[in-house]
């Protein structure tokens, strides 16, 4: 069933696969379609947004290109949801949607829409703050560098913002090495307030060090967000691996000394890292 509805909407256009969405979710929130659908509002659909975003994020990472696909709809759902909601209350609705971000597209790209001359990318980002920075002016919003960075961002992702927000005023360290060196001074602000045993200084120094190692990802090319995240499904997979060693010899892993559990860890490393070998081969 699932294939023919997948080849039903590959022989559509883009406008007609596009519309019919639109029409299901119109019957879905009409009398008589889904009582479920029904009930839902703006904030009662906040943690499916947010859910969405994160599944399309997990198969971007497994570089699972039907699973990108299919997220990427259960997403689009979203939007359309939204927009369904609003045009109810009479106060928007989808074409007001892609229009807008048509228009700020359009606006963002004058280089591209315009006459503007850029030399690479680094102008384009220029750009975009300045541009971006005039709108909210002309919308009455929040001014100044770091305006616009949402505060209900995961919290390396928001410091990871902020960072790239002020480096273009030129408040950043002139150097990966100059941030390697303040990593290792925050580290030194830690263990002293640990050694205090003062948990609330230790805290902020934690803090501090969080914060300069998201701009270690910034000066290296890489996403402080994406390299945790990748970590710790790293980590997950080898402690998974690491139950699955300790029960093959009948063991249980809250029964084990720490020794033993660094010798299962070493191990699940060194299973996963030869199986790696055998798929790259």
């Amino acid at each position: 069933m699932a294939g023919q509805l997948r080849s039903a909407f590959a022989t559509m256009s883009s406008t007609e696969a596009f519309r019919r969405l639109l029409d299901i979710m119109a019957r879905l929130r009409a009398p008589g379609g889904c009582p479920w659908d029904r009930e839902q509002s703006h904030e009662s659909l906040r943690p499916y947004l947010i859910e969405e975003a994160y599944e399309l994020l997990e198969a971007i990472d497994r570089k699972d290109v039907d699973g990108i696909k299919d997220e990427l709809g259960d997403l689009l759902l979203q939007v359309v949801f939204h927009a369904q909601i609003a045009a109810e209350r009479h106060e928007f609705g989808i074409a007001d949607v892609c229009s807008a971000v048509c228009q700020k597209l359009e606006r963002r790209h004058p280089h591209v829409f315009g006459t503007l001359p850029v030399r690479d990318s680094a102008d384009v980002i220029r750009n975009w703050g300045r541009i971006k920075a005039g709108e909210r002016t002309v919308q009455g919003g929040p001014s100044g560098t770091l305006a616009g960075v949402p505060a209900s961002l995961p919290a390396l992702l928001f410091a990871e913002r902020l960072g790239e927000k002020a480096r273009r005023v030129g408040f950043d360290w002139p150097s990966l090495e100059a941030v390697l060196a303040k990593v290792r001074e925050e580290l030194e602000e830690l263990e002293r307030a640990v050694a205090a045993t003062d948990t609330d200084q230790a805290g902020a120094e934690l803090g501090d060090l969080l914060l300069t190692l998201a701009s270690v990802g910034r000066h290296l090319g890489h996403s402080a967000e994406l390299a945790l995240r990748a970590a710790a499904a790293r980590f997950m997979v080898r402690f998974q691996q690491m139950e699955r060693v300790a029960g093959a010899h009948g063991a249980a892993l809250d029964k084990q000394s720490p020794e033993e559990l660094d010798r299962l860890w070493r191990e699940a490393k060194q299973a996963l890292a030869q199986t790696a070998l055998h798929k790259a081969d």
